[in-house]
């Protein structure tokens, strides 16, 4: 027996089929359009069908996730998610004990489980995706906060606020790859869609000129959120996810505007990839259902 692991994005769904060691034995992902709640339970519900036996679910999902009750409070990208008991949910349609964690902090534990903070106690992670997430491991405990809602670096301020809309002047609306994206197409008169950030790191290290002035300044804005952690939490390491982490150049980039904040090796990538919210996903059932892993171990 094993477990069903989902990791839910903004943009598509990860599923994967996990030991309770965490070991990935299978893996899939579907494209998620416009943010669709209803079908990424549909994918869910169809990857649980397609492989009876299983233990259990465990689910890495966006927004303010109460780890204990599954119920999310604020979905994230994914509205329809919004004041959604996904736990009683997918129990109710499955039948199996499920777990629900927010994303960030799946990161986070995939880190501490199977990663370079195996012994570390304290260090945060900080996601680069549809927007910006983050997690907080502190005096050896990750860090809840009372309403669920901590890590949510996003919120963040990368510049002081002149405007009565204060998020504006956020990480969320600053540091994300689709703001990268849009800022670039809105220059050149560009559909979104026609725009990748890979094509515009790739024109940054040709050496174009609009291309650097927006990757210079997307990479500032995230050394001033990093640099604001770091003297917040005073962590050993600042792990860095999300798909552009892995790009080949990137952590150097980073750690070049680092060190204008005297903060140059205090950032790391991240251990897993797009792998980690599956991984860590899988490490807190384990913790909320030692018995059923006994079960199948």
């Amino acid at each position: 027996m094993n477990i069903a692991a989902f990791d839910i994005g903004g943009t598509a769904l990860k599923m994967g089929i996990a030991t309770g060691q965490g070991a990935l034995l299978q893996r899939d992902k579907a494209p998620i359009k416009n943010s669709d709640g209803e079908a990424i339970l549909s994918q869910m519900l169809g990857w649980v069908a397609a492989h009876p036996g299983l233990a259990g679910i465990a689910v890495s999902a966006p927004g303010y996730v109460n780890p204990h009750t599954g119920f999310i409070d604020m979905g994230g990208a994914i509205r329809r998610f919004d004041q959604f008991a996904m736990k009683a949910w997918l129990e109710a349609q499955t039948g199996l004990p499920v777990t629900v964690e927010n994303d960030a902090n799946c990161v986070l534990l995939a880190e501490r489980w199977q990663g370079k903070a195996t012994d570390i106690d304290n260090f945060l992670v900080l996601t680069i995706g549809t927007g910006i997430g983050g997690a907080i491991f502190c005096n050896g405990r990750l860090v809840h906060g009372a309403r669920f809602r901590a890590g949510e670096f996003g919120y963040m301020l990368t510049e002081r606020a002149d405007s009565r809309r204060v998020a504006r002047h956020s990480m969320n609306e600053n540091c994300t790859l689709r703001t990268l994206r849009k800022r670039y197409s809105d220059f050149y008169g560009l559909a979104l869609d026609d725009v990748t950030g890979e094509a515009i790191f790739d024109g940054y290290d040709a050496g174009d000129a609009v291309c650097r002035r927006l990757v210079d300044d997307f990479l500032n804005g995230i050394a001033t959120g990093l640099y604001n952690l770091a003297n917040v939490f005073d962590p050993q390491t600042i792990f860095i996810g999300g798909g552009i982490a892995e790009r080949p150049g990137f952590m150097d980039l980073l750690r070049t505007h680092l060190s204008w904040f005297g903060i140059a090796d205090i950032a790391d990538v991240a251990s897993h990839g797009n792998r980690a919210g599956l991984i860590g996903a899988v490490y807190h059932f384990r913790q909320q259902y030692p018995s059923a892993i006994r079960n199948i171990e």
